[in-house]
């Protein structure tokens, strides 16, 4: 796709970065405009299109919503087309050949598979202009009336490929009033680079760990079984918060400052507690998009769940067009169902000890239903966690776990707040400064190292 991850640091952004400081103020949506358009389609021109498609018909709709303000019926009309057109799009383009494969399950059918490819980030781009919409149409947002401006919000390149999710409220007077600062682009490249240390020297890593362990699950042994599906999900983590956290360093080095999308989920002590500091971004917009519209918790207990297991099939398509992905959706829906109904009370009760543990498992079990999109292999790595036929531990299995052992450790005080703390309590210090620069330097020379040495790998997230 794109760029290579060298290329882009050390050639694309530099520059980009020098241009835009150079460029006029007021010229400084339009270069963004254009070099998103440049860094989205680079390799693959025809996705400019689909994505310039997407911003002509979200501008227009909010353009006409807010036209039509004293026309309740053209409003709503209006507010349906676009969001028919997007949702259609992006069923097309996602899900066309799961539901054709899903229909040739019928005996008496056969039809042939359409190999429609699919356009990165298209599902984060998509609910950013349908919120736009939706928000003007509430009065939530104001209306753009300018549409380079609107396309830089859609195409804004630090945020295009994996979120987090942006709304244009959030964004609309930094579009028009952003103010850029030295002490703003520091902190930037420092979130950069820390972002870039969690995807290259901890995800990727444990990409190495997990799918070792996943060649070999009839051998590991019931220990090495759940290292390999730690070990993903603390690539999962490191991954999409990592490109989060480099997404938001990249705006805040063009004077942008996005939401926090991960608050050190993994210290959760409920599955509710979970989803409130997981992929933030996602889960605000569909409490806000659909679970509030539904009815949300205003409507009995009956329709409340309705309105939950809605939302959760809803959030686990939105992941990608494979049942297992529906299941993992499922799967949290029926969990905070009862989590919130029936053992709620009693959970509060646990020692804080227990109720992490109780947290941690049902997360790295999820992990499992969301990796395995063959369900019969999903169903042997459901039976190897605990099946202790296979042994307690292959010996090949601990080989790897012993030379990883280390790297997990790494990762399991990363994935806690430790350092943030630690930081706190000496970010006053004479010459913590200095401290900071060399550990940012060392991380950076550390990842560039370890990426003359890879192959392309992405990030786990583009997929979505």
């Amino acid at each position: 796709m794109v760029f290579s991850s060298l290329v882009f640091m050390f050639a694309y952004l530099p520059l980009t970065l020098l241009i835009y400081y150079i460029v006029p103020r007021k010229g400084r949506n339009i270069f963004l405009f254009f070099i998103n358009l440049l860094f989205y389609g680079w390799g693959e021109p025809k996705l400019i299109v689909l994505m310039l498609i997407n911003i002509a018909v979200n501008y227009i709709g909010g353009y006409l919503v807010d036209k039509f303000k004293d026309d309740p019926k053209k409003r709503k009309l209006v507010l349906i087309l676009t969001c028919v057109i997007d949702i259609g799009t992006l069923a097309v383009f996602k899900y066309t050949g799961m539901i054709v494969e899903t229909v040739n399950m019928l005996p008496f059918l056969n039809l042939p598979t359409p190999q429609i490819s699919l356009p990165i980030g298209i599902s984060f781009y998509t609910f950013q202009t349908m919120s736009y919409v939706i928000d003007v149409y509430r009065g939530d947002a104001p209306v753009s009336k300018n549409p380079i401006n609107f396309g830089t919000y859609v195409a804004l390149f630090p945020q295009l490929i994996a979120g987090p999710i942006v709304r244009y409220r959030d964004v609309a007077e930094q579009l028009t009033n952003r103010k850029e600062t030295l002490d703003e682009f520091t902190k930037g490249v420092n979130l950069f680079i820390i972002g870039l240390g969690k995807k290259v020297l901890i995800a990727n890593q444990m990409g190495n760990l997990s799918t070792a362990m996943f060649a070999t699950t009839d051998e590991n042994g019931v220990v090495g079984t759940w290292v390999g599906i730690i070990a993903y999900s603390f690539q999962l983590y490191f991954d999409f918060s990592g490109y989060s956290d480099m997404a938001c360093g990249l705006g805040n080095m063009l004077g942008f400052e996005f939401l926090k999308n991960f608050n050190y989920p993994y210290i959760s002590k409920s599955v509710t507690e979970f989803w409130r500091r997981w992929h933030i971004s996602l889960s605000t917009w569909f409490k806000e998009y659909v679970y509030i519209p539904l009815g949300g918790n205003r409507k009995g207990a009956k329709r409340q769940i309705l309105n939950l297991i809605i939302v959760w099939g809803l959030t686990g398509i939105w992941h990608g067009a494979s049942w297992n992905f529906v299941l993992w959706g499922l799967y949290y829906g029926v969990l905070l169902i009862f989590e919130k109904f029936v053992f709620k009370k009693v959970l509060d009760k646990l020692p804080s000890a227990i109720q992490h543990i109780y947290t941690m498992f049902i997360v790295v079990i999820g992990w499992g239903l969301f990796y395995f999109t063959d369900m019969s292999k999903l169903g042997t790595f459901l039976g190897d966690l605990f099946n202790f036929g296979n042994g307690i531990c292959g010996e090949q299995a601990l080989n790897l776990i012993l030379s990883y052992l280390p790297l997990i450790i790494a990762a399991a005080v990363a994935s806690t707040p430790l350092a943030a703390k630690l930081y706190a309590k000496v970010q006053n210090t004479k010459y913590i400064g200095f401290a900071q620069t060399a550990f940012v330097a060392i991380v950076l020379v550390l990842c560039t190292a370890s990426l003359v040495n890879q192959s392309y790998n992405p990030f786990l997230y583009f997929r979505f």
